[in-house]
């Protein structure tokens, strides 16, 4: 009679008595197991060993605003720890401390923290002058950007690379992730609408850190003169165009978080019409409406607030939509502007036309949504720049 080893239990328990003997001893020979750290994301600023010796014995400007931070603690405060000589702070719209209005004068100063002068970049003095550059050696810039063409410390970045290079002086980007990094649309700018919210023939949403524009200011000869600035750049540590990066600050009074930054490159058109998108609210561009919208299931009404004094329909009651809450595509959306225009009052919806123009980088968009385009017919439009732009961008990309 043939023996049923499998039901027998004590030859069961031996076995795996056996096992578990074998198992011990075989872990025992093996390597212990070794969790590599995650690809933490640096920025250019946070990586100071790769460039405080190229600091040292020099005397350094900062084109900076709150923005500048490593971790809690402003740039400014970190290298001085670090021994170099700050001789002075550039700052763009929206101030050193980053908190006034846009468009709002800011007067030159010294900073109360560090007592470094403190020189305004905008309005009149947009551009560093030569008396203010001759006891620079190197000028830093380290801003955060938010990927929109309109947005203008990119436009600081481009004189302050002019004035650098007129004046034989270097120039440090110290880059940041792009928020709206991944995706590119838009109009390309025409030259002859070129401004302070529209210095390059790029598209709204043009898909490049400040770092890599930098390099595209430079090798497409937008400077004046065709100049060439003294560029050294410290990219940012394990990023991609694709890497979701939320702002650890926020970037200006009006952009308070990662849906207002996500919405801003569609709804700063609204600028040039007379439809608020928020400003005076606690939902900056994250709300739209006016008194004259026909539809809408969304009311507010803007008041003065810091860093919104005196803003669009001030008082005003104004029908509209919450998008605070929207899941936003990787896209230019431009419905907005098509259903606000059918909808409203078209005889005051472009008050402010040139302005409107100057946003968009021409008349066509303005001229198309008068003509009842469609947002498919219009974006057809843009097909053919924005394939051009993609190739050129691709010479100065740093960041796959």
């Amino acid at each position: 009679m043939q023996c049923n080893l499998q039901s027998n239990p004590e030859h069961q328990l031996k076995m795996r008595i056996l096992l578990f003997i074998f198992l011990i001893f075989s872990c025992s020979l093996k390597k212990p197991i070794v969790f590599k750290e995650a690809n933490h994301l640096k920025t250019g600023a946070e990586q100071t060993n790769l460039y405080v010796n190229l600091l040292k014995t020099k005397r350094v400007g900062m084109v900076v605003n709150h923005t500048a931070t490593i971790g809690k603690t402003h740039l400014v405060d970190s290298l001085i720890k670090l021994k170099i000589n700050i001789v002075k702070i550039f700052g763009p719209e929206h101030g050193f401390r980053g908190t006034a209005d846009a468009g709002e004068h800011v007067n030159s100063s010294k900073d109360v923290k560090t007592g470094i002068e403190v020189v305004s970049l905008y309005g009149k003095n947009a551009k560093p002058t030569k008396e203010q550059l001759a006891d620079l050696d190197v000028v830093i810039f380290d801003i955060q950007d938010v990927g929109a063409r309109f947005y203008t410390y990119i436009s600081t970045m481009h004189l302050v690379m002019e004035a650098c290079a007129e004046n034989n002086k270097k120039l440090l980007i110290l880059d940041r992730p792009n928020p709206n990094g991944h995706y590119i649309d838009g109009p390309i700018l025409d030259r002859k609408f070129t401004s302070f919210v529209g210095m390059h023939p790029i598209p709204v949403v043009h898909g490049c850190t400040v770092a890599e524009l930098a390099k595209m200011i430079n090798g497409e000869g937008w400077l004046n003169n065709s100049l060439k600035c003294d560029l050294t750049v410290i990219p940012c540590k394990n990023y991609t165009h694709q890497t979701p990066y939320e702002l650890p600050v926020p970037p200006s009074p009006n952009l308070p978080n990662k849906q207002a930054i996500a919405l801003y490159p569609s709804l700063c058109f609204f600028e040039g019409t007379d439809v608020s998108i928020g400003r005076g609210t606690n939902k900056q561009f994250q709300v739209i409406g006016s008194q004259n919208f026909k539809k809408g299931d969304f009311q507010f009404t803007p008041e003065d607030k810091p860093g919104a004094k005196n803003p669009m329909n001030k008082g005003i009651l104004c029908k509209g939509f919450d998008l605070s809450k929207i899941s936003i595509e990787s896209n230019l959306n431009i419905d907005y502007l098509i259903d606000f225009y059918s909808n409203s009052n078209k005889e005051t919806f472009f008050k402010a036309a040139p302005f409107f123009d100057k946003l968009a980088g021409s008349s066509s968009l303005r001229e198309q949504i008068i003509q009842g385009k469609n947002s498919f017919q219009i974006k057809s439009t843009w097909s053919a720049g924005l394939e051009k732009y993609r190739l050129m961008r691709a010479n100065y990309l740093i960041y796959q």
